[in-house]
């Protein structure tokens, strides 16, 4: 808990002034609230009872003052208080984003996209909310207490006797109350992951929903999710609704109990009437605050939970760092694999293992194997995006852990199956490529690769490219990320599949435009399809994880084995790939 603590604290930064002035307006405050019982107690016995109108006057005066400055520290208190909690929230999450960003895909993987996004939105506010809360009620329960009671033994040290033995009661009984709803809301916390991770693929997937006619399915699993949150929801309010209850009554047996002895010394003379007025109104404020003290234990028990979840990720330390002194340029696109394995999780299978194999600069490389055979992971290796588990990656030369992330990521150019556009103009998505690239440029990049179609939008390079790129097709996207990539220049390009939506013509003028525009780039083609590969200078046969066969097409064919089986079966003009037996 101290470690969490010190985690989310730190990212106060900038608004600390704010931070301590809050309290500090707030204990101004419950001084000012803590007189006026005082100053009306002087009111009724000298003012009211002795018919003074003087006094009514004077001390009615200095209750008005006095409110008036109690109002002026609360407004101070509520503005620096939101101002902090406000501030803290924002660096949170932007402390999160930043740290998410230096994360290898080893480490996003660990976390779910639903996990993630609960930790930036759910728990974050979870946390804004009890940080404002400890600011202000924190600080003005335990004060109200302490002063209250410090009024009450001034007035009469017996009669408030009647105070230590409620607050003791109370205290018991919350203490119970909140523990119990201690444990419900660190679970509920947990399903609400389950359920943005619901809502996150419903809304992500609803084409694939509509076109399988899944909506019924679909409303169902969401209810479900929403229905365990309910009951959670239920049980945690449920207990902690016993808290009025219980106010209630220690509140009522307090005021009985004041008004008998009160009475009584009233009577002997020990007490005077406008000294058991202050004593009522202090019994009231020193509840109350027991009671807001009691609600602060409850959302601290939630931001407790969310604390430990966005500490996951602000304390994760990613195992793949740069080097001490990195190497910031890479010399050409030589690849060397030397005896290399690798496993998502750590003992688990391998994903690849004992991968041996020498790329030269320039050279045209076809990947192809079956699902899981170790494709991508195998390209993944190239640009660090994830580290070897044995044997050693080498780019021009160097370990790619010699280089710094920026220097053999920007040498790097990947190009995915699955394409990911950003909101804004197609100019903004393909200067993420190039910030710096000019619109004679971004089309140059467009016409290498068969991006022709942007002259014809409506807007040409200005035209907006909604969410996710969804009024573009999925041809158009992947052409745009192959142009968003060439405008890096890089010296390895890996598409990774990344024609499949386009049409064989298309997909093999793609091809011979490399050749002729881009022969130093050392290019790595992905794909199912042998028509796409087999012009490559080398093709490389991935089979589970292992590197069964490199060589040429026309070399891999008179071998026979499984690439030519699939060859033929495709030529022949049936279905056939590396997944089928």
């Amino acid at each position: 808990m101290h470690f969490v603590f010190k985690t989310l604290i730190r990212n106060v930064g900038q608004f600390k002034r704010s931070a301590i002035m809050a309290p500090v307006w707030t204990a101004l405050e419950v001084v000012m609230g803590v007189l006026i019982p005082y100053v009306t107690a002087s009111l009724i016995d000298k003012g009211l009872m002795a018919g003074d109108i003087d006094a009514v006057w004077k001390y009615g005066g200095m209750m008005v003052g006095i409110a008036a400055v109690s109002l002026f520290f609360g407004i101070m208190s509520g503005r620096e208080a939101a101002r902090s909690s406000a501030g803290f929230a924002m660096n949170l999450r932007g402390a999160m984003f930043d740290k998410i960003q230096t994360f290898s895909f080893a480490d996003i993987d660990s976390f779910s996209t639903a996990g993630l996004v609960t930790r930036m939105t759910t728990d974050v506010a979870n946390i804004q909310n009890a940080f404002q809360m400890l600011l202000r009620i924190s600080v003005r329960a335990p004060l109200n207490v302490l002063a209250g009671m410090f009024m009450s033994f001034f007035i009469n040290l017996r009669l408030s006797l009647v105070f230590v033995a409620a607050m003791a009661f109370l205290t018991v009984a919350l203490y119970f109350i909140v523990s119990r709803s201690m444990r419900v809301f660190a679970e509920l916390m947990r399903k609400y992951d389950d359920l943005n991770n619901v809502v996150r693929e419903g809304v992500a997937g609803i084409r694939v929903i509509k076109s399988f006619v899944r909506e019924k399915h679909e409303s169902l699993r969401f209810r479900a999710a929403v229905d365990v949150i309910y009951r959670l929801n239920v049980a945690a309010e449920v207990i902690v609704s016993f808290n009025q209850p219980v106010m209630n009554i220690v509140t009522y047996a307090s005021m009985i109990a004041l008004s008998w002895f009160g009475a009584r010394f009233i009577v002997g003379g020990s007490l005077t009437t406008g000294q058991l007025t202050s004593l009522f109104t202090y019994q009231m404020q020193i509840l109350s605050s027991l009671m807001m003290l009691s609600m602060i234990f409850v959302m601290i028990t939630q931001s407790v939970a969310s604390g430990k979840r966005i500490a996951e990720v602000l304390d994760r330390e990613s195992a793949m760092k740069e080097p001490e002194n990195p190497v910031t340029e890479v010399a050409d696109g030589s690849i060397d694999f030397d005896n290399v394995s690798f496993s998502y999780a750590p003992g688990g299978n391998p994903a690849l293992e004992g991968a041996s194999l020498h790329i030269r600069a320039g050279e045209r490389i076809g990947i192809i194997g079956g699902t899981g055979s170790g494709k991508s992971t195998l390209v993944n290796l190239i640009s660090r995006l994830y580290d070897a588990s044995s044997g050693t990656v080498k780019v021009g030369g160097r370990d790619v852990k010699d280089y710094s992330f920026d220097a053999i990521r920007g040498a790097v150019g990947v190009v995915l199956q699955k394409n990911t556009l950003f909101s804004g103009t197609v100019l903004e998505n393909l200067r993420w490529g190039n910030e710096n690239a000019s619109e004679q440029e971004c089309l140059d990049a467009c016409s290498l690769a068969a991006a022709d179609f942007v002259s014809e939008l409506p807007q040409g390079l200005q035209t907006i490219i909604d969410q996710g790129g969804v009024n573009l097709s999925g041809g158009q996207r992947q052409r745009l990320c192959i142009a968003r990539a060439l405008l890096r220049h890089p010296k390895v390009l890996v598409l990774d599949d990344s024609t499949s939506a386009v049409d064989t013509a298309t997909d093999a003028r793609i091809r011979q435009t490399f050749v002729s525009r881009i022969p130093d780039t050392t290019l790595l083609i992905i794909s199912q399809r042998i028509l796409s590969i087999k012009d490559a200078d080398r093709i490389v046969v991935l089979d589970d994880g292992h590197i069964c066969a490199v060589g040429t097409h026309e070399q891999l064919l008179a071998d026979g084995g499984i690439y030519k089986e699939i060859y033929d079966m495709q030529t022949s003009g049936g279905e056939a790939d590396f997944d089928q037996q």
